[in-house]
């Protein structure tokens, strides 16, 4: 069954659903690594993703938004001179109520009835200025790590700015 798409779950008014002591059938999240190139980097700059707004972000969105900055930073400025963190964690379950859609299908389903739903996926919930990911490398680098958190907003779908800290 496809996705629904990210405006379903992108504005919710409702309280966390987290407690996963209680829920059975949460998938894992995406998120491969949360944090990635190299660790022992004496970084001089700070670039970071900031939420402008509130909202739920996927688990998934996340996943795309590290691996294309990754993919971009490895090849424009290699591997050895950034650190890429994920500083945001799907805590966040995400529930739908599926419903089949072909023919017939009205006969065999029950409608709304008893629609709490189904864990499908995990999200994290952003408030305004809360950092969602940060790169750190050098001086000489700070458009292209720019660049890659530009590239990264794309994939997100609430809106982003992005914010310049140096640390020497």
């Amino acid at each position: 069954m496809p996705q629904k798409p990210a405006r379903c779950y992108t504005h919710q008014h409702r309280p966390p659903y987290t407690r996963r002591e209680y829920i059975h059938g949460i998938p894992p999240p995406k998120i491969t690594k949360f944090v990635m190139g190299n660790t022992k980097l004496a970084t001089e700059v700070v670039t970071v993703l900031r939420a402008e707004e509130r909202g739920v972000i996927r688990h998934n969105a996340l996943e795309a938004a590290r691996v294309i900055i990754h993919k971009f930073l490895s090849t424009e400025v290699g591997e050895q001179n950034f650190l890429l963190i994920i500083k945001k964690y799907p805590h966040q379950v995400l529930r739908e109520h599926k419903m089949m859609a072909f023919a017939g299908a009205d006969r065999l389903q029950e409608g709304m009835r008893r629609a709490f739903g189904k864990p499908v996926g995990l999200a994290a919930i952003v408030e305004p200025l809360d950092e969602i990911i940060e790169v750190r490398g050098l001086t000489q680098h700070i458009e292209l790590l720019k660049e890659g958190l530009r590239r990264a907003a794309a994939k997100l779908p609430i809106k982003c700015s992005i914010e310049i800290r140096k640390l020497k």
